[in-house]
């Protein structure tokens, strides 16, 4: 089995981690391919009996990886969306950082974790992408997200205006600091922070949301994912950002916008005690009452 290994937020507390989890891999004869901006942070505190293969990015990426294991937080595991695009590698997220919605396994069951991919007693849930058409390249040709794709105001306080067109059909305008599609993966993200509603992974569609909009009639709605979704934006500034999950570029109101369901799906590996609910459970506390 060969299993590349990403992080990018390497910290000192977390050598100790790191060391176990690189002892367990070695432990079951797992083939290692490092992040090599992480190898280089981290080697010095590693004590490997191969040295291990690196890369850099999607296209040196060894084509035979198996899984991709994500250490650290949500953000950390949508960087290796970019890194495994099509090529059907899983991913697998060890939590490291703070909530953890898509990086579910916590530090203390990666030892579980792994023995499950050694015994095969896991499932891949498929998991829907937004895709991204504009006037100008962008995203230097990864124009997909996992979580969501926003347009934001950048140079000023001052309110945006986002024409929105579905199928072609005017929808809204939204006067607002900015506006959320989101996946259903992204739906317990930056969209559910601004009001929007929880999605389960399998529905087949995405959630429209306004960031802090100026009218308070309106809410965010969910459309099915097989509409694209079109833009048109205003304000009292030449520039704007538009952003992919955690990556952002600035663009003007003469570049064409238009979202629409990816032709590919990404694969997250869970073991067969997680799942949706129970992290939605343990994640928002639902359930959770502490009156006495």
């Amino acid at each position: 089995m060969l299993v590349a290994i990403y992080n990018r937020t390497f910290e000192a507390d977390d050598v100790l981690t790191m060391q176990h989890i690189m002892s367990l891999f070695e432990t079951h004869n797992i083939q290692l391919v490092f992040y090599k901006d992480f190898y280089e942070r981290i080697q010095q505190h590693l004590n490997l009996k191969n040295q291990p293969r690196l890369f850099t990015g999607r296209a040196d990426l060894p084509a035979n990886t198996d899984m991709l294991f994500s250490l650290g937080g949500d953000g950390t595991l949508l960087d290796t969306v970019c890194f495994v695009g099509n090529s059907n590698i899983p991913l697998i997220g060890i939590n490291l950082g703070r909530l953890g919605f898509l990086a579910a396994i916590p530090v203390e069951e990666v030892e579980d974790a792994i023995l499950s991919l050694v015994r095969g007693s896991y499932t891949l849930e498929k998991r829907s992408l937004i895709h991204l058409d504009s006037s100008i390249p962008l995203f230097d040709g990864a124009p997909f997200a996992l979580n969501e794709f926003t347009i934001h105001r950048k140079d000023s306080s001052s309110m945006i205006k986002i024409h929105t067109y579905l199928n072609g059909e005017f929808l809204n305008t939204y006067w607002a600091d900015g506006l959320v599609v989101a996946t259903p993966t992204g739906s317990t993200g930056y969209s559910l922070s601004c009001g929007g509603p929880v999605v389960f992974p399998q529905a087949s569609s995405f959630v429209i949301t306004p960031v802090a909009p100026h009218n308070l009639n309106t809410r965010p709605v969910v459309v099915p994912d097989d509409h694209v979704l079109s833009f048109e934006v205003e304000g009292r500034t030449e520039q704007f950002l538009c952003t992919l999950d955690s990556r952002t570029e600035v663009i003007t109101n003469a570049v064409q916008l238009a979202v629409k369901k990816e032709n590919f799906t990404i694969s997250l590996v869970r073991p067969d005690e997680h799942n949706f609910l129970n992290t939605i459970r343990q994640k928002l506390y639902w359930g959770i009452d502490k009156r006495n």
